[in-house]
């Protein structure tokens, strides 16, 4: 292993410029303006595989391609699945960026790129680290299959189907997948729970067409207002989701898991400082991590209505639309939430405005087992990196393929990430500290020699 990081150490300019060309890619799968960029970033990878001694092709999908590579040369040792997304968020608000988006720069030891962080750069650590594998010995210690997927972002809508359409493919023992983050830098972390996902666009529309509001104001009900009322009506003053049924089935903590977050070493203080809002809800009585790891949540993701540009036009909207995104926990049941959640909005809404909703995206909580072969022989490569133990945490977020694995290849994952808490992901100025890459890409080298044995 000794020669192997010791090529990573020498390959560190080269490696940096690996990411940087990746970073160049516009690869926004929710813009359709996007899609040849798409295509070119998936053609790029197969073929950067294909040249360092992988079986590379593009796996149609029904919309953006998937990447899949195999290398399949160790007889006798465990196949190892790696995933990653190729696929960006839109850039949005572009003039907050201060760099641009596409075009990675590199300041004070972090590179700014849309994706730098989410996912580009960290799966990249997977590849560059069986390259080192592969060039130094000529060999990987296991079987590595590698999918990249196109449409993350946009809810992973084509993959439950395409993994179906090849598991005999993507057949494996384990399946490791870099799309989290640490706490801090250096401190290394082991991810078992993942929060769900529901994604839904609400739309409120009254009067055929905009109205002068002197004449109609107080008469026709506004869509605007309406629509404002009915997400306020979503949560109660102490921030509690309202729809009937919500918290059912939500898994209590177990007291390990509290005794957890007594040793996270962060509270509402830290929270404060990376966000920048003057105080969290209710006071900050509940440890973030509780909140954002163990408690589903309701959001408003962005609204539209109405006259929004310079100056004054005294108009009553014709219509008003919103997206809210629901993160669920386990035991909650994504279908069930839906429909709780379409029948509360269809009861808030009067009779004086029509309702129209769509679901954008569905994705269920996941935990993952917190022991076993895998996650010992992943906490012996981080320990052996970042000279610590792990600690294990859950995600806020959601990774929409750990249950899909889960459920159609009947594979574990290892959640095992480099990002740090202020990298912007989703918004302007993301951002990836280079030592943080370096270090994950020597991590997943050691995790392949630990998996080879495990």
């Amino acid at each position: 292993m000794r020669s192997i990081l010791a090529y990573l150490q020498q390959h560190e300019a080269r490696n940096v410029e690996e990411l940087l060309t990746l970073l160049r890619f516009p690869t926004i799968s929710a813009d359709p303006r996007h899609e040849m960029d798409m295509l070119a970033c998936a053609q790029y990878l197969r073929d950067w595989l294909a040249a360092r001694g992988f079986s590379a092709e593009l796996l149609p999908t029904g919309g953006h391609p998937a990447v899949y590579a195999e290398w399949l040369a160790a007889p006798g040792a465990p196949t190892v699945l790696s995933y990653g997304h190729y696929d960006v968020q839109p850039v949005d608000p572009l003039e907050l960026w201060n760099s641009p988006p596409f075009s990675p720069m590199i300041r004070d030891g972090c590179v700014y790129a849309r994706g730098a962080d989410d996912d580009k750069g960290q799966f990249l650590t997977h590849l560059l680290a069986a390259q080192a594998h592969l060039e130094v010995r000529g060999r990987l210690p296991v079987n590595l299959k590698i999918i990249l997927e196109g449409e993350e972002e946009i809810g992973s809508v084509h993959l439950p189907e395409t993994l179906q359409k090849n598991r005999d493919k993507l057949a494996a023992d384990v399946a490791v997948i870099s799309d989290s983050g640490q706490l801090a830098a250096g401190r290394p972390t082991l991810c078992y729970g993942l929060r769900g996902l529901l994604y839904f666009q609400v739309k409120v529309s009254g009067p055929s067409h905009d109205l002068h509001s002197g004449e109609y104001g107080g008469a026709v009900a506004n869509p605007v207002n309406v629509l404002c009322g009915m997400i306020g009506r979503l949560q109660d003053a102490d921030g509690r989701i309202t729809i009937p049924g919500f918290y059912d089935r939500v898994r209590p903590m177990e007291a390990w898991e509290r005794e957890l977050l007594d040793r996270l070493g962060y509270g509402p203080e830290e929270v404060r400082r990376l966000t920048g809002v003057p105080e969290l809800p209710a006071g900050g009585r509940r440890h973030p991590a509780e909140a954002t790891w163990f408690l589903p949540s309701l959001d408003c993701n962005g609204i539209v209505g109405g006259y929004t540009g310079a100056g004054a036009k005294t108009v009553l909207p014709a219509e008003a639309s919103a997206k809210i995104s629901m993160r669920l926990v386990p035991d909650q049941d994504p279908k069930e939430i839906s429909a709780a959640f379409v029948a509360w909005l269809k009861e808030l809404a009067p009779p004086s405005v029509r309702l129209e909703l769509q679901q954008l995206s569905c994705a269920g909580p996941i935990l993952v087992p917190s022991q076993g072969r895998w996650m010992e022989a992943a906490r012996a490569a981080l320990k052996m990196t970042f000279n610590r133990d792990p600690l294990l945490v859950r995600m806020g977020g959601s990774i929409p393929i750990v249950l899909d694995i889960a459920e159609t290849l009947g594979l574990e994952s290892l959640l095992l990430g480099w990002g740090l808490p202020d990298d912007c992901l989703h918004a302007p100025n993301e951002k990836f500290d280079l030592a943080q890459f370096h270090a994950g890409t020597r991590a997943m080298a050691q995790l392949y020699d630990q998996l080879a044995t495990a």
